[in-house]
Parts: structure tokens; sequence; C-alpha cells
């Protein structure tokens, strides 16, 4: 594709949905330089698509007008802005940060304080989906820009997200996330203990999902959560459970900072929290309710239906 040089493109974290991101970023035509990681395969891959790699944070800003960052969480974000050789050692006046992480807003906020000072823009567009979509360049994304940002980054965005909304202001991004994660990581815990209730009670995960599967309790996540329980498919939701943990405890964080109880992001939360406990932070999400059926003396592993 002929060369897109509008925006000079940086990326910071080439994980599972990082790698598919800037792939597509490349595939459409804009440069792109790359921070690689200890995965060489990643790295390896996006320099044959002709991107450049860096050697740090502060020479990917150097290089760059829009840096997207997309890794854990918020102090992964901040010591790739903040630590040494960081993106602040080389942030060009008129750049934007992009954050794809799903963050706490506080740190979002602060980090959008500091930058401005340095008359760099700091936006968040955090994101739903799965790696397959990010390979695929359909991911969704939900942003938290001013108006004039916002069409800016578009066409960028545009390359590798099926789906974006322009939520608000900077922050707005990451609380419209932590919300989303709250509906889907509620799920998860709920389907878990149903699963582990109807199998105490003698109702195999099959004919549990005879009566939700095509009802009006069904629906995509819930087919994804599914796959693990009922078919043995690790890689259904590749969201692991040390994340889920980490986001609702930045929900909480959240609820509290505006004085607002939130109890049922609590029980969530601690459906999580044993689970990571009992050493299974490193499984996927669906793999909850397989942990859920054990602590109840019920065995969930995975089992193909009858």
């Amino acid at each position: 594709m002929t060369a897109n040089t509008s925006e000079q493109i940086g990326f910071i974290g080439l994980g599972l949905m990082g790698h598919g991101m800037a792939k597509n970023i490349v595939e459409k035509g804009y440069p792109l330089t790359f921070l690689g990681r200890k995965n060489r395969a990643p790295a390896e891959d996006m320099v044959a698509r002709g991107a450049t790699e860096a050697s740090s944070p502060a020479e990917v800003a150097a290089r760059s007008t829009v840096v997207f960052i997309c890794v854990t969480g918020s102090r992964q974000v901040e010591e790739i802005i903040r630590g040494t050789g960081g993106l602040k050692a080389g942030l060009k006046p008129g750049s934007v940060v992009v954050d794809c992480s799903t963050a706490d807003p506080v740190s979002t906020m602060a980090l959008a304080t500091e930058l401005a000072e340095l008359d760099v823009a700091y936006v968040d567009a955090p994101l739903s989906r799965t790696p397959k979509e990010a390979w695929e360049g359909t991911l969704d994304t939900m942003v938290g820009a001013s108006d004039q940002l916002f069409a800016r980054l578009k066409p960028v965005l545009d390359t590798w997200a099926g789906r974006v909304v322009h939520i608000g202001g900077t922050g707005d991004g990451h609380r419209m996330k932590l919300l989303n994660n709250f509906v889907s990581l509620g799920y998860a815990a709920l389907y878990a203990e149903a699963l582990a209730l109807a199998q105490k009670v003698g109702i195999s995960p099959a004919r549990f999902d005879s009566v939700i599967r095509n009802g009006r309790m069904d629906c995509g996540f819930y087919q994804t959560f599914m796959r693990w329980t009922l078919e043995g498919d690790r890689d259904a939701h590749k969201f692991s459970i040390a994340n889920a943990l980490k986001d609702m405890t930045y929900l909480e964080a959240m609820a509290e900072s505006v004085g607002m109880a939130n109890p049922l992001g609590n029980a969530a939360k601690n459906s999580f929290a044993g689970a990571s406990a009992a050493g299974k932070a490193d499984q996927f999400v669906p793999m909850l309710a397989t942990h859920i059926g054990s602590v109840n003396g019920v065995d969930l592993s995975p089992s193909k239906p009858t």
C-alpha cells in the first residue's frame, strides 16, 4: 500500500493485542517505529513488514508524531512514560500519546496533566474484543479525546478497529472500559458460579448450555466463555485472571473516588481474587468456572457436550 506520511506512528507493547494492531497500522501504509520485547517473534515479524525497531521508549517518541501504548495497566504505562529513557525524554511538542491499556483513570488524568506541560496530548483508547480481532483489524475501541484530537487520530484508529466510539474527553475512555469490564467480568463470575451450582444439583454444563444458548440470556460473551468448559478451548478468551483482578480493583477505586458503594463489583472481584490466590492468576477468564467448581467439590474440567 502507498505510504501514508500524515503521521509517524510509534508503538510500544507487541503483546497478544498489540502485535495485531501494529501489523494493521503498517499494512494500511503508516510508517511505524516499535519497541521490541523479549519474545522476538513479533519484533521480527514487524521488521519483515517494514517497521523499524527502536531501543528505548525515548527513541520511539523521537521518531513519532503519535505513540500507541498497549501494555497491562497503569504501572507499566507510567514507567514507559516517566522512566529512564522513557517517552518524556523524546516526545516533541504537538505529538500525541494514545494509551490503549485498561488503566486507572486517576493515573490517566495525572499523566495527561504532566504531558500537557510539554505540549503533548494524552488520549485513552482502551480495547474490547480479542487477539483474533486485533489481527483482523476489527477491534472495538472507546476513545477519550477532544473533538479535534479524535478527528486527527480517527484514520489511524480505523486501521485496527472496526468500531471506534468517541466516548468523551481524556479519561472517559478508561472510565468506560472499566464499566465495560465490570459487565463482562461480572458475567464471567456469574456464569462460573451458576455452572458450579448446576453441577452440584446434577445438571451438567451441556444441559445448562442447552437452555441458555439461543435464549434471552445468551450473548457473544457467554458463547466465548463456555467454549472452555464445553470444548476445552484454552484460547477462547485469552485474558488472564490476573488482569481481570486488576481491572476489577481499578473499578473499585473508581467507585470509591466518587463515594459510591459497589457491592456487585466487589463480589465479582473477589471471585478473581480467590482464583488468583489459589495459583490460577495466569489462567484465562473462562477457566474461572473450573476453579469455582473445584472449591465447591464438583468437577467442571472441560468435556465435550453430550
